[in-house]
């Protein structure tokens, strides 16, 4: 039996903890900012659970209380604060990165610094994206228009006289793969089954291991982020298969200097050239491949992924996405000029990314200093904060009916002369479209992603007829906190144009 002495001596030990635990909630600067769900001790948990269930249902129900300023929902390893609102939104795009930290943001979510290493924090491979291979779309167009065509002929077995079922998310995660890395590596290393495996498998695992290290407190992520090597280890199968290529193209370097007859015009080429200044070590190249594939195949996938199943569950527009691509390609070809006067292929795929773009939250930023905001919520340092992108894509007042997929929505926006034409295409980001982030952090790849993608489109309309075997049933997204992937196992059913044009 427990005595008198011991249960005073409980009930002092349960009155301080409260007492302090009072305190500290009352002293801490976050508490100011409403909360969706529990902040009490142990009941926090339970809202932390739901919001890796239920994402969707707590970022609409903070929209709603809050919209216009900011609210902060619990996750299992802290807090969580979201903008909302276009004028919030465009404040925390206009920060300066030594308050609101777009590199600190993203390591916290990805947590690319226990699972790769201190490497992960030398970004040179950014610059290369958004000047060199954003300069070299043009010429890389036929480039990746072969490995499309290519790798659709050989994923999608289909006939024009038969339905073929197909499961679509693998198959795009390939040919986004193969194209991607026609780009990244070039021929014939871009085919190579084992070297496409270690790409693919790259992107599911940086998500595998960042959810589970961000299950433990910052104390705990090093150790757990020595345990779960999964990402690691694709960073040692992919050495052998990569080093090679630098060490032969750093002797033609020493060999004939700067040019040579069949010099690489090829993404590792460009990290080789600006990792010479630096005397960067081979294996931060190979993390940097590594890198730029996740964000090629990551989210290029699910956004392709998405838009297929759009268009297989509404085959009734096909024929107007594939008259534009047959007048614009008899026209002018392919090329990069002539992507950019499809309107209703660019329209198609941001309406579908403005639905469903990968995640309900974006514009990650970590706060690297205390910061009061134009509406005077105080945001300490510290604090993860993001933007409700999913609200601002719903949002009634700037797109009407905006629950339905409407594929030629931004083509109609676009006919409002230069500016219009310019603000409502796929690549231009906004406080009402931030699939590709926002501001001067905006992904520095979307222009390449764009033609990518485009490109895709384009030559699956001209060649393919789809949908699915329930018509007009799209499947359900996959949630899981803030992703919104698109359902991994659905199948669309192909069948091939008995009259396509030849692609050159």
């Amino acid at each position: 039996m427990v005595n008198a002495d011991t249960w005073q001596l409980l009930t002092a030990i349960a009155a301080i903890w409260l007492i302090t635990y009072l305190i500290r909630r009352r002293l801490d600067p976050l508490n100011s900012i409403p909360t969706i769900g529990y902040s009490a001790p142990i009941l926090y948990y339970i809202s932390a659970i739901r919001y890796i269930f239920d994402a969707e249902g707590i970022i609409r129900e903070g929209y709603q209380k809050y919209f216009g300023t900011v609210f902060k929902v619990p996750m299992l390893d802290g807090w969580l604060a979201v903008f909302t609102g276009p004028k919030l939104i465009d404040e925390l795009r206009r920060s300066p990165d030594d308050v609101l930290s777009a590199a600190e943001g993203a390591s916290q979510v990805l947590q690319l610094r226990h699972t790769l290493g201190p490497g992960a924090d030398d970004q040179f491979h950014v610059a290369v994206v958004r000047d060199k291979l954003t300069r070299s779309i043009q010429a890389l167009c036929p480039d990746v228009l072969d490995e499309v065509s290519a790798a659709f002929q050989e994923y999608i077995p289909a006939r024009d006289d038969e339905w073929v079922g197909v499961t679509v998310f693998p198959v795009v995660q390939q040919v986004i793969a193969r194209a991607s890395n026609r780009v990244i590596v070039g021929l014939p290393k871009c085919r190579d089954p084992e070297y496409l495996k270690v790409a693919v498998n790259f992107t599911h695992d940086v998500f595998i291991s960042s959810f589970i290290i961000n299950l433990f407190p910052d104390f705990l992520k090093p150790f757990i982020g020595r345990m779960t090597t999964m990402v690691s280890k694709n960073k040692k199968v992919l050495m052998p298969m990569i080093v090679p290529m630098l060490q032969e193209r750093q002797r033609m370097y020493e060999m004939h200097g700067d040019d040579w007859e069949d010099k690489p015009r090829d993404f590792l080429q460009w990290l080789l050239e600006e990792g010479r200044h630096k005397d960067t070590p081979f294996d931060n190249i190979v993390e940097k491949v590594l890198l730029v594939n996740f964000g090629a195949i990551h989210t290029s996938s699910g956004t392709f992924t998405h838009a297929l199943y759009n268009l297989a569950a509404n085959p009734q527009y096909i024929q107007p996405l594939r008259e534009e691509v047959e007048r614009i390609i008899a026209e002018e070809g392919w090329t990069k000029t002539s992507l950019g006067k499809m309107y209703k292929v660019d329209s198609f795929l941001k309406e579908s990314m403005r639905l469903a773009d990968g995640s309900l939250l974006n514009v990650f930023r970590k706060a690297l200093k205390d910061v009061t905001l134009s509406d005077g919520t105080f945001i300490p340092r510290g604090t993860l904060v993001c933007a409700a992108a999913m609200t601002a894509h719903r949002d009634g007042t700037r797109y009407p009916e905006p629950d339905t997929f409407d594929p030629f929505r931004f083509a109609r926006m676009r006919e409002g002369g230069v500016e219009a034409a310019t603000k409502h295409q796929l690549v231009n980001t906004s406080v009402d479209f931030l699939t590709f982030s926002h501001g001067k952090h905006a992904c520095p790849g979307r222009f390449f992603a764009a033609n990518e993608l485009k490109t895709m489109l384009a030559y699956l309309v001209l060649n393919y007829d789809v949908k699915f075997e329930e018509e007009g049933k799209r499947p359900a997204n996959l949630r899981f906190g803030p992703a919104d992937l698109p359902a991994p196992n659905a199948t669309v059913l192909f069948r091939k144009r008995r009259d396509a044009p030849r692609v050159p």
